[in-house]
């Protein structure tokens, strides 16, 4: 069995400059037997002011999200850097007084660095933009185009795993003493399997090497300073050379394996530790969101000293389960169980992501469901987080690649994707479901993000309030509070397929309930002092 530990003397190396500014650098006193640090909400208080509680984020395939005009890359099928800078005033056009644009003012970007696969998340050089996609210069272009419209930049970093054709590997593969130890070799099968019974022990000349995804993608061993080294100097290259805003960081929960136990390791929290203090040093205001695909109580454990916010799983599954079953149970368990393990907003919200069924499948193409949906999660504490589509209802189910087919700007056969043949066949539904269609529909679904992220917006008390339920007497009524200083705004929804007439106390000092009359699957925000 492996033995899991941190190098502590080369990351002191690295880190020094942030232990003069405070930052911790040591392992959490932990609070269970199997050494993890608590969850945040007992270690952390919340941290409204930062930049990210006040943002909205959008998930963006850079492969399917715009073909350039213009430029080397243009009229190829394949989605580029400079064909997302050309509709970046779709996403947000820098301009308050408009209201024709999204209005989201953060982007993560799926991974961009060179890759053999399409989805790039086995890449082969951590410092170069995907070929495909342009050229390092076209990312900091980017960057510059973001500034000026008020939209922050997210990448995916993947440290998990590199690709099998990195030459880091095919050198450690070949026997290179000085790179045979960047990943996990052993002489003979160890015979376990991975976290979901995957093989994860795989033959490589004569010897296996640990990989959890698959063989393409060889685990990197942070047992060896000298991996640390090399990847907390990526991080550096994108916050500083770059200009990256922060991160998303890939199956984090898988970082250091100890033996058969392959997630959520002491020893990875430990590491993570030391990579915030390190990101936190490099720039203070910069961002990391993890993917710890997992129950609330884990992923609760990465959030404070290891990444600023986490992805909620089980709170995506609620809301969506609360509304396709008309019942607000699933969602007020979801949200008591994250209220106790969090301090406020320290989450990221999300409906689905390119790696699960769409949220217009999920919910059978009701868009009234979407509405509602999206509704619910703009009212959450949280920093919302959205796919790419997500916003005029583009479904699909798996496989993968289908849940990451171009953006339907238009109907036609390219769909204003791009003058070529796309890289992959559109959705056929296109015709209907498109950003031209919808954008001058007041009624659609993209007309009602629209309209959500202006609200959460201007609303103080949605972006970074407390929440409090109120007791509906009826199961097809949502209803909660979001408190913040001076402001509070009620919100409520109505699950059921009918009107509903509901009476709640919206107070605790209040003698009497107020009677609401709410419609057919629609939600309400209204706002009023705090008591």
């Amino acid at each position: 069995m492996r033995t899991p530990t941190i190098e502590l003397s080369v990351l002191s190396l690295l880190l020094a400059p942030s232990l003069a500014h405070g930052q911790a650098t040591t392992a959490a006193e932990p609070i269970d037997d199997e050494g993890r640090p608590a969850p945040a909400a007992e270690r952390f208080e919340p941290r409204l002011d930062e930049w990210w509680q006040d943002s909205v984020f959008y998930e963006v395939f850079v492969r399917s999200f715009a073909d350039s005009t213009t430029g080397p890359l243009a009229n190829d099928g394949v989605g580029d850097l400079r064909g997302l800078i050309e509709r970046l005033d779709y996403l947000n056009d820098g301009d308050p007084t408009t209201d024709d644009d999204l209005g989201v003012t953060a982007l993560w970007l799926m991974p961009i660095t060179e890759s053999p696969s399409y989805h790039g998340y086995d890449t082969t050089d951590y410092r170069r933009v995907e070929p495909d996609y342009g050229t390092n210069e076209d990312f900091r272009d980017l960057i510059k185009a973001c500034r000026e419209r008020g939209i922050r930049v997210t990448i995916d970093l993947v440290l998990n795993h590199c690709s099998r054709a990195h030459p880091w590997f095919e050198a450690a593969a070949s026997g290179d003493p000085d790179k045979r130890d960047w990943f996990i070799w052993s002489d003979e099968d160890p015979g376990y399997r991975g976290p979901w019974n995957q093989p994860v022990w795989h033959r490589a000349d004569g010897s296996y090497f640990y990989g959890c995804f698959w063989q393409g993608m060889p685990d990197l061993n942070y047992e060896n300073p000298d991996v640390t080294r090399e990847m907390l100097d990526v991080v550096r290259f994108w916050l500083e050379d770059m200009g990256a805003d922060g991160f998303r960081m890939d199956a984090i929960r898988h970082l250091i394996e100890d033996g058969p136990r392959q997630d959520n390791t002491p020893a990875t929290h430990a590491w993570l530790q030391q990579y915030y203090a390190c990101v936190k040093n490099i720039n203070p205001e910069a961002f990391s969101v993890g993917e710890i695909w997992a129950p609330s109580n884990d992923v609760s454990r990465y959030v404070g000293d290891q990444m600023d916010l986490a992805f909620e799983f089980s709170l995506s599954d609620a809301i969506l389960t609360t509304v396709n079953t008309r019942d607000a149970s699933p969602l007020r368990k979801a949200m008591t169980t994250v209220n106790e393990l969090y301090p406020t907003g320290m989450y990221a919200t999300f409906l689905r992501n390119h790696d699960q069924s769409r949220t217009m499948h999920v919910l059978g193409g009701d868009v009234e469901a979407a509405k509602l949906a999206a509704s619910i999660q703009f009212a959450l504490p949280g920093v919302p987080f959205m796919y790419y589509g997500e916003e005029i209802g583009m479904s699909a189910d798996k496989p993968d690649p289908q849940l990451r087919t171009p953006m339907q700007w238009e109907s036609g056969p390219n769909v204003g994707f791009s003058s070529a043949e796309p890289w992959i066949e559109p959705k056929a539904d296109a015709e209907s479901v498109n950003v031209a269609s919808e954008s001058s529909d007041p009624d659609s679904l993209l007309s009602h993000y629209r309209d959500l992220i202006r609200e959460r917006q201007s609303d103080a008390a949605l972006r970074k309030g407390e929440l409090r339920f109120l007791e509906t007497r009826d199961p097809r009524v949502l209803a909660f509070t979001r408190t913040y200083r001076d402001d509070r705004t009620l919100c409520l929804f109505n699950l059921a397929e009918e009107p509903v007439s509901t009476s709640i106390r919206t107070d605790d000092d209040e003698q009497d309930d107020t009677a609401f009359q709410l419609a057919p699957r629609s939600a309400r925000y209204l706002r009023s002092a705090a008591p």
